[in-house]
């Protein structure tokens, strides 16, 4: 009953949030209390749903990125040849921990200008940390019997990286993955500070407005996206632990 009023839910704020996308006009009234001085409630200089679009576009390709980049430092310092690299691979991951993603784009525009690239470089450093973590968790606490079952069957190893460890390591790297897309959603935003297309460009417009709405719109979309592509990906988890027989989800 409980999974199933929790589905419902889900389902409604998917279906409200596709709406609102769609036709923000029909929203219209709920918002004009949010107004001052007979201020547009609705967002009108450009679509939300090219901005929501944009938005996701930018997060998904910086988190690719990351993936590659994290889960192959991960490998590398988990084999036997590239254990001494454990410690630069952490202190290369933990650049976009240490330096505010504002600070990544002020560096970043000189060299590349304004528009998306500043905003990819931030969301990508930003998004290293918890999947490179998640991922050498993953493959340092594989069971012992399966590794050595592994290898007596005569597995090399890289077939046991591809056939065992990844598979086994899944729902943990997939818990890094999620932790770093709800993370580049929220910080897509300052993007619009450099003219990236994100939903931060409502954001912004409300506050050199002091529209209330325009924040209000712009911050629920990014909320919504936030706990649906959440929970989206912790039912992926818990599907992949359930494959894989083992209690491995974070």
């Amino acid at each position: 009953m409980r999974v199933g009023l929790s589905f419902l839910i889900r389902l409604a704020v998917l279906l409200a949030l596709a709406t609102f996308l769609a036709r923000p006009e029909w929203f219209a009234s709920l918002l004009r209390p949010l107004t001052e001085n007979g201020a547009p409630p609705v967002y009108v200089q450009a679509s939300l749903l090219s901005l929501t679009i944009s938005h996701l576009l930018m997060v998904f390709a910086a988190t690719i990125a990351s993936t590659l980049v994290a889960v192959g430092l991960a490998i590398l310092v988990t084999r036997e040849s590239g254990r001494e690299f454990l410690p630069l691979s952490r202190s290369l991951v933990n650049i976009g921990q240490t330096f505010p993603p504002v600070a990544v784009l002020a560096l970043a525009v000189p060299m590349l200008g304004f528009g998306t690239w500043p905003t990819l470089i931030a969301l990508f450093l930003y998004g290293l940390l918890p999947i490179f973590e998640n991922t050498l968790t993953g493959l340092t606490t594989l069971p012992g019997p399966v590794m050595e079952a592994a290898r007596g069957t005569g597995m090399t190893g890289w077939q046991r990286l591809i056939k065992v460890e990844l598979p086994l390591a899944f729902p943990l790297i997939l818990g890094g993955i999620r932790l770093s897309i709800v993370i580049s959603l929220a910080t897509a935003t300052i993007g619009s500070t450099v003219a990236a297309r994100t939903l931060g460009e409502v954001i912004i417009a409300g506050l050199q407005s002091n529209n209330l709405a325009f924040i209000l719109q712009g911050g629920v979309v990014v909320a919504a996206l936030a706990v649906l592509i959440y929970d989206t990906l912790v039912f992926a988890e818990r599907l992949a632990a359930q494959r894989t027989g083992l209690n491995r989800t974070a």
